[in-house]
């Protein structure tokens, strides 16, 4: 367990920082003194980013679903020093069904918010090996991992389950190396993950503008920054859990009647 102050001085890497939730966090990283490498999968937005928070941020400008660019990219974070706050945040918003979802929009939310997770923390935690003070990584899953991945966006909420277990697992296995670790659930907010494709690359059909009028839903969100004093208490108490409701309960009482559910299906043979 380590105060957030713990971490003045260091560097922390946050990934999808060029808008939405990871803006915030590098933003709010900066502002408590930490060197903070800026990633985002376009160029003007990570570089934008670094270059308003100062402090010596530096920009990060590579796609997460691609394991080598990846590992290129954590030997670039390597020459500004070890890191002892990696926060595993980027990911996509995709409105598609499961039984007659397109093979691109299923690869491309299954790469980035699946793949895209463990790629960055193979590529990442290798840094903080030899970090001097607190370590701490952090995984963005979402509250739709607490629900039954069902409604308007079966396929999103469904890599966000999958998000969810890697941080779990990822949990497991850097405690061992006595680095914390913090799964955070937001609920819906004001970003632009509607609009993601805005920024897909070719492999998975190219960049798609959305029509604006869908972002109603968000436009009339919280913005993320409401999340920031919880997040800070989590980073300092040492990690955790973190749900963010923004459904005066919604999230609660869902996810207490799954939980149900699935106990009642629990049998002994």
């Amino acid at each position: 367990m380590s105060d957030l102050n713990s971490y003045r001085g260091k560097t922390a890497i946050v990934t999808g920082a060029g808008d939405g939730i990871g803006e915030m966090l590098a933003r709010k990283l900066a502002a408590a003194g930490m060197t903070v490498g800026v990633q985002d999968i376009r160029a003007e937005a990570a570089e934008r980013v670094a270059t308003e928070i100062g402090g010596g941020a530096f920009p990060l400008v590579f796609d997460v679903s691609d394991r080598e660019a990846c590992f290129t990219a954590a030997e670039e974070a390597s020459t500004h020093g070890p890191i002892n706050l990696l926060w595993i945040n980027a990911g996509v918003g995709v409105g598609s069904a499961i039984l007659t979802g397109k093979p691109n929009a299923i690869e491309w939310a299954l790469d980035v918010n699946v793949r895209g997770v463990v790629w960055t923390a193979q590529a990442f935690v290798p840094l903080m090996q030899e970090a001097v003070g607190p370590r701490h990584v952090g995984v963005t899953a979402s509250t739709a991992a607490l629900r039954p991945p069902e409604g308007d966006f079966p396929l999103y909420a469904t890599t966000k389950h999958a998000t969810f277990a890697f941080g779990e697992a990822l949990k497991g296995e850097l405690a061992e190396q006595d680095i914390e670790t913090t799964i955070l659930c937001p609920g819906l907010l004001n970003t632009k993950i509607w609009d993601g494709a805005k920024a897909r690359p070719d492999r998975f059909g190219g960049v798609r503008h959305m029509d604006p009028s869908i972002s109603k839903m968000w436009d009339e969100a919280k913005s993320p920054d409401v999340m920031w004093p919880e997040i800070a208490r989590v980073i300092g108490q040492g990690g955790g859990y973190l749900i963010c409701s923004t459904d005066e309960g919604e999230t609660k009482a869902a996810f207490e009647h799954r939980a149900q559910e699935i106990s009642a299906g629990i049998v002994e043979v």
